[in-house]
């Protein structure tokens, strides 16, 4: 891997994966909409692309060669089809930015939970795939084109929920801050459970993705999973407060994490690859500390 396209690359661990590319001196070249400013100076080559015009993706990729491409901005399999054609003879791996959310609510989800070979979708765009239900049609519909196409090596990576202290939407932070502030958090079942990975294992992994020779599809993240209730009471024990917690949800009070079910993923592939994750109670306790104390 030596010449890298990569879909997205200016927000939370994308940052991450083009910072790393580079100094492993990589040919990286990032295709975005433009509007989001980066720190990467003339280090990398921008393309201006929007997913939702297809002509601008054609337009974008007709003069390029890329060893890989990253797809961290796909949310339609429409937008997916139009890149895949648009990179045709152009790539040799695609590895594209996956959900966890493509499997049905449950736990300890192993790979062979949801295979996208046999999902049956329409082509819709991006804004027709609205809330969870949408964003996990979304996910699957688009694993689909990708692994029914097979126009390239496939990689699709099904990320859990990812987390950071460069975490922009600051889903753990939120409820340090009530538990500090002695205000309500709200969700509709507390014993919810999730699987979490940090930014820097999220951008490593599709690092090594990169320079790996494996296809398929892979959960990585770290081990077990933790529901809401139990990581409410981490942040109890690091801020010496009780959180107050209602089944009344509101606009305020709505947890990050207050989903209709549990997400959870099986990391054992990935382990067996050789790949490592940080144990899921010390990325969590150094996050909440991390709030706490700031």
């Amino acid at each position: 891997m030596q010449d890298v396209l990569i879909l997205g690359g200016t927000q939370f661990f994308g940052k991450k994966l083009v910072e790393r590319l580079l100094a492993d001196g990589k040919n990286v070249t990032i295709a975005t909409r433009g509007l989001t400013a980066d720190s990467f100076g003339d280090r990398v080559t921008r393309l201006r692309i929007d997913r939702e015009d297809e002509k601008s993706i054609f337009t974008a990729f007709k003069d390029g060669q890329w060893d890989v491409v990253y797809d961290q901005t796909c949310y339609s399999p429409l937008e997916i089809k139009a890149t895949t054609e648009a990179l045709k003879g152009k790539v040799k791996k695609y590895i594209f930015t996956s959900s966890q959310a493509v499997y049905e609510y449950g736990t300890n989800h192993k790979e062979e939970n949801f295979n996208p070979t046999f999902f049956t979708f329409t082509y819709k765009g991006r804004r027709e795939y609205p809330g969870y239900a949408g964003y996990q049609e979304a996910k699957r519909a688009s694993e689909a084109v990708l692994f029914n196409e097979m126009l390239f090596d496939v990689v699709a990576v099904r990320f859990p929920i990812v987390v950071g202290k460069d975490d922009f939407t600051e889903r753990v932070k939120f409820h340090v801050e009530k538990v500090i502030n002695e205000e309500a958090i709200g969700a509709k079942d507390f014993d919810v459970r999730f699987s979490f990975i940090s930014s820097d294992e999220a951008a490593d992994f599709l690092y090594k993705m990169g320079e790996s020779d494996f296809t398929g599809v892979i959960n990585p993240g770290s081990r077990g999973d933790i529901s809401l209730r139990e990581l409410i009471q981490k942040i109890e024990s690091h801020v010496g407060k009780k959180a107050i917690l209602t089944t009344e949800v509101s606009s305020e009070n709505a947890s990050p994490f207050g989903l209709d079910g549990s997400w959870s993923v099986n990391t054992d592939k990935a382990e067996k690859l050789g790949y490592q994750f940080t144990d899921l109670d010390e990325l969590l306790n150094e996050l909440i500390q991390f709030y706490f104390v700031k």
